[in-house]
């Protein structure tokens, strides 16, 4: 059973990604929690209407090295703090998030009770940074594309920056991963959905859910 609310009333929240299953995935893990931390609406590629205590920028499939997003939520007058979650520690990540104005960087790592805990810290007024030191599987309960048909998280991230047009030296550059590390990723994607070309990857991509949705969510399960 989750914990017992430590305040009068739960933080509202905005989850944003571009893919609705990746936010829903999100906002299922929170719900045992809703006494603490109630979801009031889910963004796909649109901006912030409610007004909230926090948005959680879910950065799967997202430009990572550019912030620009982080910059456009942080100066939504309805978002009170922003919050990064995401696979991706890179230093040079984290410190261009606090940059534009992020007050959180947390790890998608991390069980469901401790991300609550982290969003009521950030809540607090203060600045939380997950401690990570080596990559590790995703908390359970988040959801991606692919997940059904055998694609890990990061997997399913390449595939997506494949599905929406991105070469191998973009894609290395948006996750900060290696040419080589990103050349592997896609040889074992290429494998697991038994396609032999790019342009195969794609359109299984294009069919399986992976470009971004556009549309918003509101007051999810009776939320605000």
């Amino acid at each position: 059973m989750p914990p017992e609310s430590t305040t009068s009333a739960p933080i509202t929240i905005a989850l944003v990604d571009d893919y609705d299953v990746v936010v829903k995935g999100v906002a299922n893990m929170l719900d045992p929690y809703r006494d603490r931390v109630l979801v009031a609406e889910l963004d796909s590629t649109m901006p912030v209407e409610d007004a909230v205590d926090i948005v959680l920028y879910d950065s799967f499939a997202q430009p990572e090295s550019d912030h620009e997003e982080i910059g456009v939520l942080v100066a939504n007058p309805r978002a009170r703090r922003v919050v990064v979650y995401t696979w991706n520690f890179h230093s040079d990540l984290v410190e261009s998030a606090r940059r534009h104005g992020a007050q959180g960087y947390l790890s998608k790592t991390l069980p469901a009770r401790e991300l609550v805990a982290a969003l009521e810290a950030v809540h607090a007024g203060e600045v939380v940074i997950s401690d990570v030191a080596a990559r590790a599987r995703s908390a359970p309960g988040l959801d991606w594309p692919g997940r059904g048909e055998g694609l890990s998280d990061r997997e399913a991230e390449i595939l997506a920056l494949i599905t929406q047009g991105k070469s191998n030296a973009d894609i290395a550059r948006l996750t900060y991963l290696s040419p080589n590390t990103v050349k592997s990723y896609i040889r074992t994607i290429y494998r697991k959905l038994g396609v032999g070309s790019r342009t195969q990857a794609v359109l299984w991509g294009v069919n399986h859910g992976f470009t971004p949705d556009h549309h918003r969510i509101e007051h999810w399960r009776g939320g605000p």
